[in-house]
């Protein structure tokens, strides 16, 4: 796939602005938006998430807490991005970010799940991953030199962010560690296929993202079971942007965490 160009960062970049537009034409603070404004846009949050909303999971990775917020996050998108065009086929950039996504979605929920969370760097890590694990491990027609540094690179980024994210406050960097971890075992799982005929290559694609699917509604499923007990019944109506009245209050006390 060395060299074959489409537009999948710009799509998924603009997917993410269009969404965070969207936002504030409905009056959504562009620079500070509250906990409750976020789970009104889908913001992951346990008690949602794992409960009768766990379609949050994935509609987290397009929403953004700021201005700041989403600007960062899709520089490195847009660096990434491009980065994965030249490796992967399309299918596996959408599924490799989507996946991983979700992966750290799901760890988000497993280590703060009282947390509102939102943003797109798990998946943007995963995708950091997948790039690490299909360049130190696949066969590709690019000098070595080229590859070792641009692995140094991916290194150095999620090194660098790892660690910021491990001594700033309000960033879920549980997220982090889960898309990246993800990433690393899908590219490890699918370099050794990435040149091969474009048949072969998409049987191995479908199976390993197959495989992926289920672990990760098995650790879903897991999760759930820890925290189940964080689950609402019988969510009463809500008069304020969406929440629920019995956790008015728990809402507007939380601390949301960015990705």
């Amino acid at each position: 796939m060395i060299g074959n160009k489409q537009p999948i960062t710009t799509t998924l970049v603009g997917m993410n602005g269009a969404v965070f537009v969207a936002m504030v034409l409905t009056r959504v603070s562009p620079v500070a938006p509250t906990s409750a404004q976020l789970l009104k846009w889908g913001a992951n949050w346990g008690p949602y998430s794992l409960g009768p909303e766990p379609w949050r999971m994935l509609a987290s990775n397009y929403v953004h807490a700021g201005i700041i917020h989403i600007a960062l996050n899709m520089w490195c998108l847009w660096s990434l991005g491009f980065l994965a065009e030249r490796i992967f086929d399309p299918w596996t950039y959408v599924l490799t970010y989507t996946a991983c996504g979700l992966a750290g979605s799901v760890a988000s929920l497993w280590w703060h799940p009282l947390s509102v969370g939102v943003g797109a760097s798990g998946a943007i890590f995963g995708l950091a991953g997948a790039l690490i694990a299909a360049l130190y491990l696949g066969h590709l027609p690019i000098p070595r030199q080229a590859i070792q540094g641009t692995l140094k690179s991916l290194l150095t980024f999620a090194g660098y962010n790892l660690f910021f994210g491990a001594v700033a406050r309000g960033i879920d960097n549980s997220a982090h560690i889960g898309g990246l971890l993800a990433g690393l075992a899908l590219g490890a799982a699918l370099s050794k296929h990435l040149m091969a005929p474009p048949e072969i290559r998409d049987n191995w694609r479908r199976g390993v993202f197959i495989a992926a699917a289920v672990v990760l509604f098995l650790a879903f499923m897991e999760v759930k079971h820890v925290n189940g007990n964080l689950v609402p019944t019988g969510l009463p109506e809500s008069g304020d942007g969406g929440i629920p009245n019995a956790h008015k209050a728990f809402t507007a006390a939380l601390l949301h965490r960015t990705r």
